[in-house]
């Protein structure tokens, strides 16, 4: 049966994984498709936590000049043309030139509270600052969203159990391109790591 625990507003924080150009945007090489239609849901997350003090971080996967061994495993471009700090593409669903890492325009962290975590690795806990980050919030409960749910956001979930934060996954926020993928990470988390609740589930406990 799923565990269940209790959090509220003022000691939780929303992570948001990875909801960058390079993987939202359509044609982008690294796309996940499926992660455009979780935007309405982000933002309304996002949304609903600047209302009500909740911290919004934001992460991004980046690449650096020294290609490290995930991209052995992420062949579709080479590292330093997608997700590295300073490459940009045009996107032609937006008629746009953009960073290629960046936070896409729908989500943008435009408020001065907002934090923006970069990352070179799948979890938002691994070498980053999320842990101080949070810490210093006084948070002891994250809600986690964004793409790749198999891999960023799911090692990111793991991350902060193992760190020893409650983590809830918003399961309408969270896309990966393969549906059994998707359900099974929904189901580990909720057998072993945290909670699984929906964006409109996630607001109506919350309030």
């Amino acid at each position: 049966m799923p565990r269940t625990f209790e959090f509220t507003k003022n000691k939780t924080a929303l992570v948001i994984v990875d909801l960058q150009n390079d993987f939202v945007r359509p044609g982008a090489p690294m796309v996940v498709n499926e992660a455009l239609a979780t935007i309405p849901a982000n933002q309304k997350l996002i949304t609903f936590a600047r209302e009500n003090g909740i911290p919004v971080i934001f992460t991004k996967f980046v690449s650096g000049k020294t290609p490290s061994l995930l991209w052995n495993w992420s062949p579709e471009i080479p590292a330093q043309q997608s997700c590295s700090r300073n490459h940009e593409r045009y996107y032609a669903d937006i008629d746009k030139t953009e960073q290629c890492a960046d936070v896409i325009d729908e989500l943008k962290p435009i408020m001065p509270e907002d934090y923006v975590i970069e990352k070179y690795h799948y979890s938002s806990f691994h070498n980053t600052s999320l842990v101080d980050i949070l810490r210093s919030e006084g948070a002891d409960t994250i809600i986690v969203t964004g793409t790749v749910t198999h891999l960023c956001v799911y090692d990111t979930i793991r991350g902060g159990f193992e760190e020893g934060f409650k983590v809830i996954l918003a399961s309408d926020c969270a896309s990966t391109w393969d549906l059994l993928q998707q359900k099974a990470v929904e189901e580990n988390t909720a057998h072993k790591y945290g909670m699984v609740m929906t964006s409109d589930e996630l607001i109506q406990r919350l309030q």
